[in-house]
């Protein structure tokens, strides 16, 4: 009797295959195609008036909500309103005005010492390059992005966040969970003049419609899961 042989799969255990590049493309752009027109006025939701503000209102919204981060920024606005204000300001007083926002050490050293790099390696100006920004304590490929698209207009990458991670998983645009990785895979398939776009969409339907809670998904991009 012939003995069975199996064929080995190239992929790891758990591994997941992505659709060809095309259908990927496909996929996108029906995906952004639906959420424009669902919404139409996709923004980044944290109020500031400023390039300074929203540098610090970017940092705190880390393992946070964007409305929380609302909420007690006015207060923090009216203390410092300039980079050398936040940058000699106690780290003890700063902690006791962002502490709601959890992680509140790390984050008040990090924006202290965003502040005095502002200051030091940039004459005072918030830097407008993603080499630049990333520099910067606190300030990682998410945050810069955020800032150079919604403060400058500049696009250099695609901001990725738990939603635009999720909603980018649930199309099968990619496989990975790193952000880096997940942002080129969206680069190889998005548009360079569609990058801030798929962003603040993403982010819009992962928080108002396919939330982490909402598992069965009966809602506008569920037939492409």
């Amino acid at each position: 009797m012939r003995k069975k042989t199996s064929l080995q799969s190239p992929f790891k255990k758990g591994e997941q295959r992505l659709p060809s590049l095309k259908k990927r493309k496909e996929i996108l752009q029906n995906s952004l195609q639906r959420l424009r027109i669902l919404y139409p006025q996709a923004h980044c939701e944290l109020i500031h008036q400023n390039p300074f503000e929203l540098m610090i209102s970017v940092q705190l919204s880390a393992q946070c909500t964007d409305a929380r981060v609302n909420q007690i920024t006015p207060k923090l606005f009216e203390r410092i309103k300039y980079w050398e204000d936040l940058a000699t300001i106690a780290q003890e007083e700063l902690e006791q005005y962002i502490y709601s926002t959890g992680f509140y050490r790390n984050k008040a050293r990090n924006l202290i010492g965003c502040a005095q790099g502002v200051l030091g390696e940039f004459q005072g100006k918030l830097p407008e390059t993603l080499k630049e920004l990333i520099k910067l304590p606190g300030v990682g490929r998410k945050t810069a992005n955020v800032v150079l698209q919604t403060a400058f207009g500049k696009t250099e990458g695609i901001v990725v966040d738990t939603h635009v991670t999720r909603i980018a998983r649930k199309l099968h645009l990619t496989t990975s969970k790193n952000a880096i990785r997940i942002e080129k895979d969206l680069e190889e398939v998005c548009p360079q003049k569609d990058w801030a776009e798929i962003g603040d969409l993403f982010v819009w339907y992962g928080r108002k419609m396919c939330t982490a809670h909402h598992h069965s998904c009966d809602c506008l991009l569920s037939d492409l899961y």
